[in-house]
């Protein structure tokens, strides 16, 4: 199996920044994509950020311009650094990854991993 975990969570006042990472580690893995998904409280989770393995990137339209989504393809390690935070952005915030995995008798398999979350909170 498969191990994400991020990093990089906290407490910022409104304007500030912050930089999550996230890391795959694990049984053998080839990534296909790998993103950022946040959940507030009383709302459903939903996409952030999203990078492929070909790099194209995907934004929701609220953080267009203020998040930058990329990755350390020698680390499996995909970031979102978060500038100009808004308390709206408060949140739990979740590593995705979409997987290539090595299965036993050396079969693979496309599988979703998900992060433990990390908490970030904006408010001053």
């Amino acid at each position: 199996q498969v191990q994400l975990v991020e990093s990089g969570g906290g407490l910022v006042q409104p304007g500030g920044s912050l930089r999550l990472s996230c890391a795959a580690s694990g049984s053998a893995f080839s990534i296909l994509a790998m993103g950022w998904y946040r959940q507030a409280p009383g709302k459903q989770r939903e996409l952030v950020a999203l990078i492929t393995s070909g790099s194209k990137t995907n934004y929701t339209d609220s953080v267009k311009g203020r998040f930058t989504i990329s990755r350390d393809n020698a680390k499996n390690t995909v970031y979102l650094q978060m500038n100009n935070l808004k308390p709206e952005d408060t949140a739990v915030y979740y590593c995705n990854a979409d997987l290539v995995v090595v299965v036993p008798r050396d079969q693979i398999e496309e599988r979703i991993y998900w992060g433990q979350g990390t908490q970030v909170t904006v408010s001053s």
